[in-house]
């Protein structure tokens, strides 16, 4: 019935163009609610409750907005309506392998029940291989666990004289302060999907929820992927081109490639697993390569654009895109090649493993730097 998004970032005027497209596309009511301060998980919810009670709302998800995922909201509904009771929660969780499952909030649940009956964020040692996918469905009764919380907040900052004004009651985390609490309380529940899921914690990882959601596409709408036909181009694997897209018929694309609006692809040039956003331009016979191409960048002839993917374990179902730190011991972590928007590589240069920031002119070739 309607979309919020919340986040203490000013809102500007792209966030604002974005809303309103995505209003009329949509035809639902899409807000966003700035708070005065970064509130946490839990506090930003619990300080805009008017907000999401106001339309009488039964029930209500709420989403991390740096996850990708087949976002079983339905399944989670009915699954809400099968187990526990019309007061209960339910967090959306998925197998990791455990080495991973450290890094992220572990479940132990009620095999039969799916009760959640403990819950660890980030623990220490091994816990459990289901992990939280920051995808929740909640009914208003969680603002009464939140609001405990604040009260507990605050009486224990009335005690803490020493605490300067720094803390705040309202800032509260769903994950260490509510979830650990209601574990074992017969009110949390968690359903396990088999579907894909993945953290976006970086730009470079958006290639890899790219290919996700290509792979998605592939068994849902393959009629949104294309297909190689005559005097067209050669497709190979999964690939979305936008109809206002100019694709020289010699040109190689995929697998895991997605070409923006009004995008212009030379004669023999070759993409593989990157994102050309729109209005950029790939001059004749590049080279393309684990890249993010920012909108109305232009890639020069015979130039070759190369990132290092960094991709989980191909060989473990279970494994997860780890969260790279971008410096390792000075260095320039290897990883997917970033151009910004507006960026303009000359012909017949090399750039490898390099994040170029917006409305950069290069004049050279360039490797493991950030160009800013």
């Amino acid at each position: 019935k309607e979309i919020l998004l919340m986040g203490f970032y000013q809102p500007h005027e792209a966030l604002s163009r974005f809303l309103v497209s995505a209003q009329q596309e949509f035809k639902i009511p899409i807000r966003y609610l700035q708070e005065y301060a970064a509130l946490g998980t839990g506090g930003g919810i619990y300080h805009f409750r008017d907000q999401i009670l106001s339309g009488g709302a039964e029930a209500f998800f709420v989403l991390n907005a740096d996850v990708c995922s087949e976002f079983p909201l339905q399944e989670m509904l009915e699954f809400r309506q099968r187990h526990g009771d019309a007061h209960s929660f339910v967090i959306l969780g998925t197998t990791a392998n455990r080495t991973q499952a450290l890094n992220y909030g572990c479940i132990v649940a009620n095999a039969d029940t799916q009760e959640v009956q403990h819950y660890v964020e980030k623990p220490s040692t091994f816990v459990s291989e289901i992990i939280n996918c920051g995808i929740y469905l909640f009914t208003p009764d969680i603002f009464q666990h939140i609001g405990e919380v604040f009260q507990r907040n605050q009486q224990e900052l009335v005690l803490e004289e020493s605490s300067n004004g720094w803390q705040r009651a309202e800032v509260i985390r769903l994950e260490q302060d509510v979830f650990t609490a209601l574990a074992g309380s017969g009110k949390l529940y968690v359903y396990k999907t088999d579907g894909f899921w993945s953290q976006i914690k970086s730009a470079g990882s958006a290639i890899y929820a790219s290919r996700l959601y290509l792979n998605q596409y592939s068994k849902s709408h393959p009629e949104r992927l294309a297909q190689n036909k005559p005097g067209g181009p050669v497709i190979r694997g999964n690939v979305y081109i936008h109809p206002t897209a100019s694709i020289d018929g010699t040109a190689v694309l995929g697998p895991n490639v997605s070409i923006g609006e009004g995008v212009t692809v030379g004669a023999g040039v070759r993409v593989r697993e990157s994102i050309v956003l729109h209005g950029a331009s790939l001059h004749d016979h590049t080279c393309v390569l684990n890249t993010i191409v920012g909108w109305d960048s232009t890639i020069g002839r015979w130039a070759r654009v190369e990132g290092t993917p960094s991709d989980p374990n191909p060989n473990d179902p279970y494994a997860k895109i780890d969260s790279e730190t971008l410096f390792r011991d000075g260095r320039l972590t290897p990883s997917i090649t970033i151009l910004g928007c507006s960026v303009t590589i000359p012909a017949e240069v090399v750039i490898l493993n390099s994040i170029v920031l917006p409305h950069k002119e290069l004049s050279r070739s360039y490797k493991n730097q950030i160009i800013l």
